[in-house]
C-alpha cells in the first residue's frame, strides 16, 4: 500500500515540472489512488439533526435506535425513538440511504435542537468510510461533565468547597472572605447545615484586624475583660455537619437526608408551563351544582343495547355543544388578544408515569357520544405508553380535567395556556333534598350530584361569561337528550 501510495505522489511530482512533458503524461496514467479513492478523501454523509417534534420542545432524549449501523433505509421508515416534552415519538426518515454512523448513542438525554445525532450515505457508497465532519456537537454526558470541569470566573467557591471539611459559604459571606483573603476553614460555621454566614466572617474579620492592627499608644487605659464561655467564641452549641448526611442505598436514611430525582422532560414542561400560567395568566374562578340522574338513566339504557359509555364522555359532550353555543369561550389569548377559533377541540387531562399529559378530542360538538368514549380511550391508552402522535396532543380550545374517580369532591385546575378556560369535575355526590307533594306533606329524596369548576381568564372570559358558560352547561349536562341535537 505504501509503495502504491509512494508511486502517484512521485509521479505528481515529476508532472509539475516542465522539463519532463513526455514523462509526466506516461506517469500520471497510473495514479488511480487520486481524486476516486474514498480511503483518502472520505465519503460525503448526509446529515441528520434532532429535530423539533412539538412546538415547546427545545430538547430531547434519543430513547432507541430502530435502525442499525449499515441498514439500508427509505423515505418514511423509523430511524429511532425520540422523548419530547409530550410524549416518545418516532422519528421518521426524510432521504433514502444507508445509516453511516450513530453519533449520539441509546439513552442519551437532553440532546439540543440541531445537534447532529447520525449520518446517511446514499446506497451502493462504501458507508465505513464514511466522512464524520468535526466538531460534532452533541449533549453527551461526556461533554457535559467537561463542560461543568470549566473554570468559571468565581473559582474561589470551588477553591472554599473542595478544600479542608468543605465549608459551604452563604453568599455574603463569600464576598467578604473573597474581598479580605480570609480562610473559612480555620473557624467553625454557627449557620444552619453546617453553612459559614455573613456573622460568620465578620467575626473573623474582626479578629483578624485586632490581631494586625498594631497599639496606637501604650497611655491608653486597660479596659477590663469579660470572661465570656466558650460555647459562645468556638463551636455552636449543637453540633452541625458541614455538609448534609448523604443516603446509602439498602440502609435506613439518617436524619438530614434527601434524594434527588431526576425530572423527565414532560415533568420540565409541565412545570415551566404551570409556573407561566400562575404567573401570567389572571385566573378567575366559578363553580356550579350539576344534577346527573339523566345522565346515569341514560347510560344504564346504552348498556343494556351494548353501548359502554362513561359520565365523562357526557361531559365532553355538554362542554363542546355550550361551547358552540357560545363561541366567544371558545377561545385563546394571544400577542394580539383574544383569539376566537373555529373549531372546538377539548384536551382531556390523562395522568400519566411521565405526568399530566392532554390528548385532543378533535371537534367534538360534531361527534356522538359513542364516538367520543372511543376516541378517548385510544388516546388514553396512547398517552399511558408514550405514543400520542404531535397533532393529537397540540393545540385545542379548552381543557376539562376529571378528578372525581379519585373521590375528589371539588379542585380548582390551572388553565393550560394559550387556551383560556379548563374545567374541573369533582366526584359524584349523594345529596338528601325535601320535596314537597300537591297535600302539602314533605318528604326527603336523593340527588345524584356533582361539583363543577371553571377557571377562566379574565383577559378573555370575564365573570359574566362565566356564569353563563356554567349556566348553559348545566342544562346540556341535566338533558342528555338534548346533546342529540348537535
Amino acid at each position: 500500500m505504501a509503495a502504491s501510495f509512494l508511486g502517484p505522489l512521485r509521479a505528481l511530482r515529476v508532472s509539475l515540472s516542465p522539463r519532463h512533458p513526455a514523462i509526466a503524461a506516461a506517469r500520471l496514467a497510473g495514479c488511480r489512488y487520486l481524486g476516486i479513492s474514498h480511503r483518502l478523501l472520505g465519503v460525503a454523509a448526509l446529515q441528520v439533526l434532532m429535530p423539533a417534534l412539538s412546538p415547546t420542545m427545545e430538547k430531547g432524549n434519543i430513547v432507541k435506535w430502530m435502525k442499525k449501523e449499515g441498514e439500508t433505509v427509505h423515505v418514511g421508515d423509523v430511524l429511532c425513538e425520540i422523548e419530547t416534552d409530550k410524549a416518545v415519538v418516532s422519528f421518521d426518515s426524510s432521504d433514502d440511504g444507508v445509516l453511516a454512523k450513530i453519533l449520539v448513542e441509546d439513552g442519551t438525554k437532553d440532546v439540543t435542537l440541531g445537534s447532529l445525532i447520525a449520518l446517511l450515505v446514499a446506497e451502493g457508497e462504501d458507508w465505513t468510510q464514511v466522512e464524520i465532519p468535526t466538531p460534532v456537537h452533541t449533549s453527551s454526558p461526556a461533554q457535559t461533565a467537561a463542560a461543568a470541569a470549566v473554570p468559571t470566573p468565581f473559582s474561589s467557591k470551588a477553591q472554599y468547597s473542595a478544600g479542608k471539611g468543605e465549608v459551604r459559604l452563604s453568599p455574603a459571606a463569600r464576598q467578604i472572605v473573597q474581598t479580605h483573603g480570609l480562610e473559612p476553614s480555620t473557624t467553625p460555621p454557627t449557620g444552619p447545615r453546617g453553612i459559614f454566614t455573613k456573622e460568620d466572617a465578620l467575626n473573623m474579620l474582626k479578629h483578624k484586624g485586632t490581631a494586625t492592627t498594631p497599639r496606637a499608644t501604650s497611655t491608653a487605659p486597660v479596659q477590663p475583660s469579660l470572661k465570656v464561655p466558650q460555647a459562645v467564641l468556638g463551636a455552636p452549641l449543637y453540633a452541625r455537619p458541614s455538609t448534609p448526611p448523604i443516603s446509602i442505598p439498602g440502609q435506613p436514611l439518617a436524619p438530614g437526608t434527601f434524594t434527588d430525582i431526576p425530572a423527565s422532560n414532560v415533568r420540565q414542561v409541565i412545570a415551566r408551563r404551570l409556573t407561566e400560567s400562575k404567573s401570567t395568566i389572571p385566573h378567575s374562578y366559578a363553580s356550579i351544582d350539576c344534577n346527573i340522574e339523566e345522565v346515569l338513566k341514560t347510560k344504564t339504557q346504552l348498556a343494556q343495547d351494548d353501548i359502554k359509555v362513561s359520565v365523562n364522555d357526557f361531559i365532553i359532550k355538554a362542554a363542546a355543544v355550550t361551547l358552540k353555543q357560545m363561541p366567544d369561550v371558545n377561545s385563546t389569548w394571544s400577542s394580539e388578544g383574544p383569539r376566537q377559533l373555529g373549531s372546538i377541540d377539548i384536551s382531556v387531562a390523562v395522568a400519566t408515569d411521565r405526568g399530566l399529559v392532554t390528548p385532543i378530542v378533535q371537534d367534538a360538538a360534531s361527534k356522538g357520544i359513542e364516538e367520543i368514549s372511543i376516541m378517548v380511550k385510544v388516546l388514553a391508552k396512547k398517552a399511558k405508553a408514550g405514543k400520542l402522535l404531535p397533532e393529537e396532543y397540540q393545540g385545542g380550545s379548552f381543557s376539562i380535567s376529571n378528578l372525581g374517580m379519585f373521590g375528589i369532591n371539588e379542585f380548582i385546575a390551572v388553565i393550560n395556556p394559550p387556551q383560556a378556560c379548563i374545567l374541573a369535575i369533582g366526584r359524584l355526590r349523594h345529596d338528601l333534598a325535601v320535596s314537597e307533594d300537591d297535600d302539602g306533606n314533605h318528604s326527603l329524596f336523593r340527588k345524584e350530584m356533582m361539583m363543577v369548576t371553571l377557571s377562566s381568564d379574565s383577559r378573555v372570559v370575564d365573570d359574566e361569561l362565566a356564569s353563563k358558560f356554567l349556566e348553559n352547561f348545566r342544562l346540556n349536562l341535566e338533558n342528555p337528550t338534548r346533546l342529540a341535537l348537535f
